[in-house]
């Protein structure tokens, strides 16, 4: 009998009980979408701000109490200490080696430049890796560089980027090329104490930053020029962090100070200390330091984007509720009459609540399915339109939307059950 009153309301409300579907639907679907986007965006917002450059920093310890002291960054001119370049590719063999996306070896130093026989001006010179193919100990492939690191050099670039083996080529920025008319294809000399060599301008960048004035070259040459092989004065990476809490915080401030737990979670989490920990490690006098305005300000954008995307889920589901309460509140009065006579023939309100109930759980199930495979549809779109790349699918996304609906559902249906508790079925079937 229970089962049967139910069939008959869903065929006799039918134009309500679809419009709380639909309901449920947009609630359900958009709930779905933010909270996959939400657990499968992290490292994708990352990867979206990495394009804006390294956010971690490595020098020789020596290098680096100098720069703290009196904020000089040169390796020449510092002092004589230098990281080796064979421990720069020890980088992808860390604990968080795959959080690595891209580093750059640097080596910098005063040259004098000479064009037609004429000395132009003393200026930085910076030998790097721009493009970078290596094979690892692990037979795991790399392709790394600064091409990689300073991808917005490309809107203004004129002439290419150096290649790997471009031994023989550099990059101008483009203040010190403006101010001494050089232009893509000049024949250059270098000279650094007795050394020089003979170099064709392949490419003029434009940074935005003090790299504008300096020379780009390979860090072979950079090596030659300076007669410091196999050193380099500093390391630029670029790696997925997770946003820093107290215990990154405490960690950073002294790794010792941790309890054997709190160690062990702080050292398998992606923090950026974490991974700055684990690069000091392998690279040999290096002290590895975050680049803290970069590192907190990825931080903080995709904890305000998963806070933004809570609150549109809840506010979604409050929307979810009270339209759902208005639909089943005014289903609930129009059937005034029949719910008052199953109470004047013995019915309890708690029986009359429960067919409620069920014939709302019911219709909010079917479009909550529904909801939720369109849901995926949506986090598929955004994460095409915004990322450029599907969206994992996270399970626990099933439970927790579940629970939304449910109270959602819930919540929605007790204006209509106080109603119905109010119900007098004298009054009701009187027509009153």
């Amino acid at each position: 009998m229970f089962w049967r009153m139910i069939l008959r309301t869903l065929v006799r409300q039918r134009s309500k009980l679809l419009m709380i579907a639909f309901t449920v639907i947009l609630g359900v679907s958009l709930s779905t979408a933010m909270m996959n986007v939400m657990l499968g965006v992290g490292d994708k917002v990352n990867r979206e701000l990495k394009v804006y450059g390294a956010n971690i920093t490595v020098r020789h310890k020596d290098a680096a109490l100098m720069n703290d002291l009196y904020g000089l960054s040169e390796g020449l001119g510092v002092n004589d200490k230098f990281l080796l370049e064979e421990d720069v590719l020890k980088l992808k063999s860390i604990f968080w080696g795959f959080n690595i996306l891209d580093f750059a070896p640097m080596l910098d130093g005063r040259v004098r430049v000479i064009k037609n026989h004429k000395i132009i001006n003393d200026v930085q010179l910076v030998g790097t890796w721009t493009e970078k193919h290596a094979q690892l100990p692990t037979g795991e492939v790399l392709d790394t560089g600064l091409k990689a690191l300073r991808s917005w050099w490309n809107s203004d670039l004129k002439g290419e980027w150096l290649s790997e083996n471009d031994d023989d080529c550099v990059m101008l920025g483009s203040l010190f090329a403006f101010q001494n008319e050089l232009k893509v294809g000049d024949e250059l000399k270098l000279l650094n104490n007795g050394r020089e060599k003979v170099v064709i301008v392949k490419g003029i960048y434009n940074d935005g930053g003090q790299a504008d004035n300096q020379i780009l070259c390979t860090l072979k040459t950079a090596q030659e020029l300076l007669n410091l092989n196999n050193k380099v004065s500093l390391i630029e990476v670029s790696a997925l962090t997770t946003p820093d809490n107290d215990l990154a915080r405490k960690a950073a401030q002294d790794p010792k100070s941790l309890s054997p737990d709190e160690y062990e979670t702080w050292y398998c989490t992606a923090y950026v200390s974490a991974i700055c920990h684990q690069i000091q490690e392998v690279v040999r006098d290096g002290v590895a330091k975050p680049m803290r305005q970069v590192a907190e300000s990825e931080g903080t954008i995709l904890n305000k984007t998963t806070l933004l995307m809570i609150l549109i889920t809840i506010l979604s589901s409050i929307g979810s509720a009270l339209a759902i309460s208005n639909l089943i509140t005014a289903s609930v009065i129009e059937r005034s009459q029949e719910l008052g006579l199953l109470k004047a023939l013995g019915a309890y309100n708690w029986q009359i609540s429960l067919l409620v109930l069920a014939e709302v759980m019911l219709t909010g199930l079917c479009g909550g399915v529904l909801g939720y495979f369109l849901g995926i549809g949506f986090a598929q779109i955004i994460g095409q339109t915004v990322f450029g790349s599907y969206i994992e699918i996270a399970r626990m996304v099933i439970l927790i939307v579940a629970l939304i609906l449910f109270l959602v559902t819930l919540v929605g249906s007790i204006p209509a059950i106080r109603y119905l508790m109010a119900l007098k079925p004298t009054e009701v079937l009187h027509g009153k």
